[in-house]
């Protein structure tokens, strides 16, 4: 059977060029085996398959939080997997959003100082210009009441809103999301896709998701399927 490919479009904007992860000594674990991939701006794209499949591996690969073993990672048309740890940070940082399952927010800090956190370790505003535009995310979300919360005190549904919201503080062109519903209830977890639909149709940003619900991975535009660590579609 051919190799899957993708189809021509706008600008890549990330690149998987036959990117291999293996992990261990001696007998050695294949998370991802030699997968093509190609991410183009204002597309959504669904990554879906078995647990253990090689859902997550892939998406950290393509955020740049793991390395390939072999093969390439491209940002922009940049290599960018065989850069050091600081510059990859600061791509990260820079073009990349992230948002997972558990929205990992600080407890101790507020809605408002969540989202503010990765403008801080950008270091492109200063603190005025910072606290204006986490206001206009959170506003943008319906959290425009909640700034001052802390995550304990708000709904699941909101927290994840908020992790969102920090995910987009840096203006990224893409937004990596692993599960981002899979402990969210029917209403939540629709207001997440909905959040999703409109940053890639009005904004042009690129969304990749990892999902197990199939019926959510209908609704991107695009649905990647990987088995055993291999892409089959």
């Amino acid at each position: 059977m051919a190799a899957p490919t993708d189809p021509p479009g706008p600008r890549p904007l990330i690149e998987l060029r036959r990117v291999t992860k293996t992990i261990g000594d001696g007998v050695a674990t294949t998370l991802v085996a030699d997968i093509d991939l190609v991410v183009r701006s204002g597309e959504f794209v669904a990554v879906t398959g078995p647990s253990g499949s090689g859902k997550s591996s892939l998406l950290y690969l393509l955020g740049l939080l793991d390395v390939p073993t072999s093969g390439e990672v491209l940002v922009e048309g940049r290599p960018a997997s065989r850069l050091d740890e600081a510059a990859r940070a600061h791509l990260r940082l820079s073009l990349l959003g992230f948002v997972f399952q558990f929205h990992f927010l600080l407890p101790e800090f507020s809605a408002l100082s969540n989202i503010m956190l990765p403008m801080r370790a950008l270091g492109r505003l200063d603190d005025a210009a910072m606290r204006r535009r986490a206001l206009e995310l959170l506003a943008s979300l319906g959290l425009e009441d909640h700034a001052h919360k802390l995550p304990g005190q708000m709904s699941g549904g909101q927290r994840q809103r908020v992790a969102i919201a920090r995910a987009l503080a840096n203006e990224p062109l893409v937004i990596l999301a692993d599960e981002p519903t899979g402990n969210l209830d029917t209403h939540a977890s629709e207001q997440v896709l909905a959040i999703f639909r409109h940053l890639v149709d009005e904004t042009g940003r690129a969304i990749v998701m990892v999902t197990h619900d199939l019926d959510l991975a209908a609704r991107a535009d695009r649905q990647i399927r990987i088995v055993d660590g291999r892409r089959v579609t």
